[in-house]
């Protein structure tokens, strides 16, 4: 008998005791006014929508983003007594691919304006930062530098408002570049930066469901320059990807996938352990320095601007404030 309630109570206890990966939609006020602010990561994943060709969703950035946040939560709640919340997915963002090509309006791209992506990152630090909580971490892969930019301002307001953290994992994730691909694979895919041989096989590994067989056929996309990618992507039947979609494979997003997860969980670790270099450049920065799309990251924003004069002229026509 003792033995018995001695289970029943182990198995009454467990699920308390594993239960270190919180998500936010499901808790109430008190559960999460008990979390313990040192030692809580608050985690904010997101995912633009945005075009990526024939052989991908546009939700395909959110897709890893979702797949991302889990891992870097099972990799924090490693460590003794620490707690991880996750927020759910913000399925928002600006800069898709096909601002590249200066095609602003594109079909699969449903993209917001950079001040305001960084006023949504900025509204929700100061929530979480008047709550006490001092470590954020934002999972929103995406590779412009404009949306990067607004992440990173958010996170200098967090930083400077709440003497906390808000880390944009993007800067961890950019650095990764490991030498998989063999030479053939090399000069086929070049700069496949935007849904090609890299991120078409981490996705069809992550979620092979979504697998659409014809990506077998693609024509390849091949950039070696920040010159050839603006020059493709300008073209009137821009495949709406660079590099090399048909050289794609599950077992290659596998090895891609997991690499890349360990690095970003490395430099995460350094961040936890106090060892991480804050002066490293960021993504922007790095990126900016390119004058080709510096120009581009203008012109994008000078866009905006023109959309958002059109939306203050209606509101102030409507006298709405």
């Amino acid at each position: 008998m003792k033995k018995v309630l001695t289970i029943c109570l182990l198995v009454l206890i467990s699920p308390v005791c594993k239960a270190q990966i919180y998500y936010v939609q499901d808790m109430s006020t008190i559960e999460i006014e008990a979390l313990d602010r040192e030692r809580t990561i608050v985690l904010l994943p997101g995912g633009i929508l945005e075009e990526h060709g024939p052989y991908l969703p546009s939700f395909a950035d959110g897709y890893m983003n979702e797949a991302l946040t889990l891992e870097i939560a099972n990799s924090i709640i490693k460590r003794p007594n620490w707690k991880v919340l996750i927020f759910p997915i913000i399925p928002l963002g600006t800069g898709g691919a096909n601002e590249i090509g200066r095609k602003y309006s594109f079909s699969g791209t449903y993209a917001i304006r950079q001040n305001t992506l960084r006023a949504i990152f900025m509204d929700l630090g100061s929530e979480l930062g008047n709550q006490g909580f001092k470590k954020i971490f934002v999972v929103h892969m995406q590779g412009s530098a404009n949306h990067n930019q607004a992440i990173d301002q958010a996170g200098e307001f967090f930083k400077e408002t709440y003497d906390g953290n808000m880390i944009n994992i993007w800067n961890l994730a950019f650095r990764f570049s490991p030498d998989l691909k063999n030479d053939e694979e090399k000069k086929e895919d070049g700069l496949g930066y935007h849904a090609g041989m890299n991120e078409t096989s981490m996705l069809y590994y992550l979620k092979p469901e979504i697998m659409n067989i014809a990506f077998k056929k693609a024509i390849p996309v091949t950039l070696l320059s920040s010159e050839d990618v603006v020059a493709k992507s300008m073209e009137s039947d821009w495949q709406e990807y660079w590099g090399s979609p048909r050289l794609s494979s599950l077992s290659f997003g596998e090895k891609y996938w997991k690499g890349w997860v360990n690095s970003i969980i490395e430099q995460i670790d350094n961040i936890l352990d106090n060892k991480y270099d804050f002066n490293s450049p960021t993504f922007y920065e790095i990126q900016s320095r390119d004058p080709v799309f510096k120009l581009l990251n203008e012109e994008a924003k000078n866009y905006e601007k023109k959309n958002e004069a059109k939306q203050n002229e209606w509101l102030k026509e409507k006298r709405y404030d």
